[in-house]
C-alpha cells in the first residue's frame, strides 16, 4: 500500500500533512496554537507556493494561498488542526493507510484531507490557464477544534474579507443552515459532590469514551471506577456511547445525583427542560464531553447546539432554573451564534450544480449541529466532503474517508469554484 501512495501525488502530501500531530494547544513561544498547527501550516503554504499560488503567513496565526484576480474574493476556509487521536485506533492515527478502497488518519477527512482536495482543485484550475474573474483565497486555519478561532478573528482583524466561499467541513450536498453552539460548564464544591478525583472526555466537542472518577462510598471508603464508552463528534452523541453516564449511574453522592437527573445518558435536553427544536435546524443535542477535577471544584463541560430560531440566553436560563437547587454554578466557556441562509441563493445554487453535475445526485441540501469556519464570517457556507449515506468518521478512532470520495470532492470543488468566478452573488 505504500507503493500505491508513492505513485498518488495528493495521497502522497495527505499522508505527509497527518503526519504533523496538529493538535491545537497552548502557545508555545512564537506559535499561538503550538509548534504542531504552526508546522502543518507552513507544509501547506510551501506546498501551495510549488504549485505557484501567492501565498501569505498571518503571524503564525493562519496563513493564505492565492490564485486569479479581481477585486472580489471567493474564499476557502479550511482548517489544519485535528482533534486528539484518543484510544481504539486500530492503526497510527497520524499516519496515513491504505486499506481497500479508504485512506486512514486522523484528519483525513476533518479536515486535512479536504484542504489537499482544495489546493489540488486550485492547482488544476490554475494550470488550465482559464482566466478567473475573481480572486480564489484558500484561508488555513489553525484552531478550528478548539471553537473559539482567534485565528479566523485575526484573519477578519487584518485581512480583505471573502465575499462569499464555503468551508469542506461537513456533508455533501450542501450545508444552508448551522444550528448555535455553546459550550457551558456547570461546576459544584467538591466538598459537597462526593466526588475526590474525575478525568473524562478530551474536548467538549466529543463523545467522552473514557471516565475514571474516584468518590466515597456509602461506607465512607474510597472507590475507584473507570468506565470505557464509545466516541463520536459531540454534535452527533447518539453515535457514541458516553462514559461520564456509565460512571455516574454506578456512584452515590451529590454530583452523580445531579448528573443522573439531569442527564443520565441522554442527549436531547427533556431531563434538564431544555428540549427545543424548530422547523428550520431540529432538535437540541446536549453533549457532556468532559469532566475535570481541581482542589476546589468538579467540573462538567457542555457542548450545546441549539436550534437556529433560539438565541443562548434562552437556553442558559432553562438550564441553571433546573439545576440551581443543586447548589451548581454555570460558566459561559465559549459559543458561536447560529447560521441560516437562503438555499435558494444563485450562489447556492451554483455549489449545488457543481455537485449534482459530479454525482448525479439530487439530494437537497441540508442543516446540522455541526459547528464549522461558516460561522467565522458572512456568506459562507460549509460544503462537503461526507457524501450522502457514508459513515461519519469525524472525531472517532479509525477516521477514514474512502479514496473515491476523496477525488470526487476535488472535482466538485474544482467545478464549483470555476463556475463561482463567473457568478453573480
Amino acid at each position: 500500500m505504500e507503493s500505491y501512495i508513492k505513485k498518488d501525488d495528493m495521497l502522497l502530501h495527505l499522508k505527509e500533512l497527518v503526519s504533523i500531530n496538529s493538535v491545537s494547544g497552548p502557545p508555545e513561544g512564537k506559535y499561538p496554537f503550538g509548534k504542531g498547527s504552526f508546522d502543518a501550516l507552513q507544509y501547506c503554504l510551501e506546498l501551495c507556493k510549488k504549485f505557484g499560488f501567492q501565498t501569505k503567513q498571518c503571524e503564525n496565526y493562519m496563513g493564505y494561498a492565492e490564485i486569479g484576480q479581481g477585486d472580489e474574493i471567493m474564499g476557502i476556509l479550511v482548517h489544519l488542526d485535528v482533534v486528539p487521536a484518543s484510544s481504539g485506533w486500530d492503526c497510527e492515527p497520524f499516519d496515513v493507510t491504505v486499506k481497500e478502497d479508504r485512506v486512514y488518519g486522523r484528519g483525513v477527512i476533518d479536515d486535512k484531507g479536504p484542504a489537499v482536495a482544495v489546493i489540488y482543485a486550485m492547482k488544476e484550475l490554475l494550470d488550465s490557464g482559464k482566466p478567473l474573474s475573481r480572486r480564489i483565497r484558500l484561508l488555513f486555519g489553525c484552531t478550528e477544534e478548539t471553537g473559539d478561532w482567534p485565528d479566523m478573528e485575526y484573519y477578519k482583524q487584518h485581512e480583505e474579507l471573502p465575499d462569499f466561499g464555503f468551508t469542506p467541513d461537513a456533508d455533501f450536498p450542501l450545508i444552508y443552515a448551522e444550528k448555535g453552539i455553546l459550550i457551558l460548564q456547570l461546576k459544584m464544591k467538591r466538598e459537597e459532590s462526593g466526588i475526590q478525583n474525575a478525568k473524562a472526555g478530551d474536548a467538549p466537542n466529543m463523545v467522552a469514551s473514557h471516565c475514571e472518577v474516584t468518590a466515597l462510598g456509602l461506607d465512607g471508603r474510597e472507590v475507584t471506577i473507570v468506565r470505557d464508552g464509545k466516541s463520536a463528534h459531540g454534535s452527533m452523541p447518539w453515535l457514541g456511547a458516553n462514559a461520564i453516564g456509565l460512571v455516574m449511574k454506578e456512584l452515590p453522592g451529590r454530583f452523580a445525583e445531579f448528573y443522573n437527573e439531569n442527564f443520565g445518558q441522554t442527549w436531547d435536553g427533556a431531563l434538564l427542560n431544555c428540549k427545543l427544536q424548530d422547523e428550520q435546524s431540529g432538535e437540541i443535542t446536549i453533549n457532556p464531553g468532559m469532566l475535570i477535577s481541581d482542589e476546589q471544584w468538579i467540573k462538567l463541560v457542555l457542548d450545546i447546539r441549539y436550534p437556529v430560531s433560539y438565541t443562548q440566553e434562552d437556553i442558559v436560563n432553562r438550564i441553571t432554573s433546573k439545576v440551581a437547587n443543586y447548589g451548581i454554578t454555570a460558566e459561559i466557556l465559549g459559543g458561536e451564534k447560529p447560521v441560516f441562509m437562503d438555499k435558494h441563493s444563485e450562489f447556492i445554487q451554483s455549489l449545488l450544480k457543481a455537485y449534482r453535475d459530479v454525482t448525479g445526485d439530487s439530494t437537497e441540501p441540508m442543516t446540522m449541529g455541526g459547528g464549522t469556519y461558516a460561522k467565522a464570517m458572512e456568506h459562507i457556507v460549509a460544503f462537503g466532503p461526507t457524501f450522502p449515506g457514508r459513515e461519519c468518521t469525524e472525531h472517532q478512532p479509525n477516521e477514514y474517508i474512502f479514496i473515491e470520495d476523496l477525488y470526487k470532492a476535488r472535482e466538485i470543488y474544482r467545478l464549483a469554484m470555476e463556475r463561482a468566478c463567473s457568478v453573480s452573488v
